[in-house]
């Protein structure tokens, strides 16, 4: 009886987890979709420092970007990861503070590496017609970036921040999970991130007119 008890609480523990994950995703999702459209793409110089660190303040820290990051921490104290912070408002606060960090110094790195190597952080939507066509654009614009010249190249401003970043903000992170398997697993999990972000700028606007068309 007792052996049945034992086995059985682990199995509620982890279907409430993955029910309260399973609801707090989409809403993570979300946020990082509209967080994306929040930033301003419409730079007054695209090629002036000035302009890409307006661009990757608001991308951090507009609020937008801050209900994102709210969203993001409560996916995480739902899973209790890392479990050495805690529940609660002190494990919450903990948690936030540092996403908000990670978010800060992701964006100093993009901003440091498209001003150096003159890359541009906007994205351009896609002039061809078709929902397949332009989400591949989506992709294509997560991994290669227009330069300030308008060429083309690899984004070396998004991957080069999206791994060092969480390398180094893990560095915070109890022992236990400050791994080099986890800083890879988190910097592909921003690109994936960056993907939907990408998408959403894409579609977002068409779909905001066909809302803004059906209001009388």
């Amino acid at each position: 009886m007792s052996y049945t008890l034992r086995i059985r609480r682990p199995i509620g523990w982890i279907k409430g987890r993955l029910r309260g994950i399973t609801q707090l995703l989409p809403i993570a999702v979300a946020c990082t979709v509209f967080a994306a459209v929040g930033v301003c793409q419409d730079l007054d110089d695209p090629t002036a420092w000035q302009s890409k660190l307006r661009f990757h303040a608001v991308s951090a820290y507009g609020p937008a970007a801050i209900l994102g990051s709210a969203a993001y921490v409560g996916l995480l104290q739902e899973v209790d990861f890392p479990r050495e912070w805690g529940q609660g408002g002190v494990g919450y606060g903990r948690r936030l503070g540092s996403t908000l960090a990670y978010s800060g110094l992701r964006n100093t790195l993009s901003f440091g590496l498209d001003t150096t190597l003159h890359q541009d952080p906007r994205y351009d939507r896609s002039t061809d017609t078709g929902f397949w066509r332009r989400t591949k654009h989506a992709f294509r614009r997560t991994i290669l970036t227009r330069t300030d010249s308008g060429g083309e190249t690899f984004a070396t401003w998004r991957f080069g921040s999206a791994y060092a970043a969480n390398f180094i903000s893990n560095e915070w992170y109890p022992d236990r999970v400050n791994t080099v398997k986890l800083g890879l697993t988190e910097g592909t999990t921003q690109i994936g991130f960056d993907v939907l972000a990408n998408i959403g700028s894409e579609f977002w606007p068409d779909f905001k007119k066909k809302i803004l068309r059906r209001k009388p």
